[in-house]
């Protein structure tokens, strides 16, 4: 009966904010599995080692493998899904790309990119997403018909080991947006078990408008990949993890290269604003994995989206204080 009671508040509430019928409402409810109150979701987060050089066969395959040894860890460890930095498959270096590199910055040679091998071993961590029923997630360039440049991309694999989405990084870098990729246009969220992710990529941290708009879609955590390949730029992104999670009363999975660990290893951000797991901090491979555990009833966010909707305005005392006698010392 309670059960019942909260759903029934919860159909009302998102009636009444989105102007939906009661039985519209209802459906969206139930499209997301989200009957009961709480959900969870066991999450695993990765630090991948660093491959910049698209051109080594061999460093391909072999990042291809530890990606998929780091998946068999996290299927162990009961893991449902399994996040990765950007540029998992591989994160090539803009002098590496340069067509007039390696000491100038150019335009990108994609030509250089050996997309056949990647191609291989995006199909076998495909297979093995749907041999460990593991939802996958993780960073790669999305190759375009030439002329157009790739994307920098997040790809969702499902527990059957179909890709089911892809996220485009949007906030491209200078160095991206000027010499290598072309940049994306819209958000992406998926649900997994009742629980809704959104994806974000690169330098995106930088950008609170993206963790706001997720929220405004309804996801209970996002997916953050960045590179990693320099210690020097973690504490800011490590900081700005924390305070979309705090600000946003959402869960933020922090996923970078294990270089950047020494200073911010990998980890997953609670809505309360602290690191619920976290990798080593030694520069190695490894996951970390938390429970990501959904509360439908939480005022936070509700009161947070009234609070930012001119809750304030109608209550506000005309004039400007700075101009009133009375409230000078």
């Amino acid at each position: 009966m309670t059960q019942n009671g909260n759903l029934k508040r919860r159909v009302r509430a998102r009636a009444a904010k989105t102007g939906e019928s009661y039985t519209a409402a209802l459906q969206h409810i139930r499209r997301r599995g989200d009957d009961s109150a709480i959900r969870s979701i066991r999450l695993a987060v990765a630090q991948s080692s660093l491959f910049n050089d698209p051109r080594d066969t061999a460093a391909l395959h072999a990042c291809g493998a530890e990606m998929r040894s780091l998946m068999e860890e996290a299927h162990k460890a009961g893991a449902r899904l399994i996040h990765f930095p950007e540029g998992a498959t591989c994160s090539p270096n803009k002098r590496v790309m340069s067509e007039s590199g390696p000491r100038e910055i150019a335009p990108s040679d994609w030509a250089r990119f050996e997309w056949a091998v990647l191609r291989e071993e995006l199909d076998a961590t495909s297979k093995l997403a749907k041999e460990l029923k593991l939802w996958t997630v993780f960073g790669s360039v999305h190759q375009l018909t030439p002329p157009h440049r790739p994307h920098n991309s997040l790809y969702v694999l499902s527990d059957r080991g179909a890709l089911v989405t892809r996220y485009d990084e949007r906030m491209l870098s200078n160095t991206k947006i000027s010499f290598m990729y072309s940049p994306g246009k819209v958000p992406v969220t998926f649900d997994v078990d009742g629980v809704r992710f959104g994806c974000a990529l690169g330098m995106e941290a930088h950008f609170p408008e993206i963790f706001t708009e997720y929220e405004r879609h309804e996801a209970d955590c996002v997916l953050f990949s960045t590179t990693g390949e320099t210690p020097s730029a973690a504490p800011a992104f490590e900081a700005e993890v924390l305070g979309h999670a705090a600000s946003n009363a959402f869960w933020v999975s922090y996923a970078a290269h294990a270089p950047q660990s020494i200073a911010a290893p990998a980890g997953v951000a609670a809505p309360a604003g602290h690191w619920a797991a976290r990798c080593a901090a030694d520069g190695a491979p490894a996951v970390a994995v938390a429970d990501i555990t959904i509360d439908r009833e939480n005022p936070a966010r509700p009161w947070r989206r009234k609070a930012r909707a001119d809750l304030y305005g109608p209550l506000q005392v005309n004039g400007d204080p700075r101009s009133d006698s009375r409230n000078l010392f």
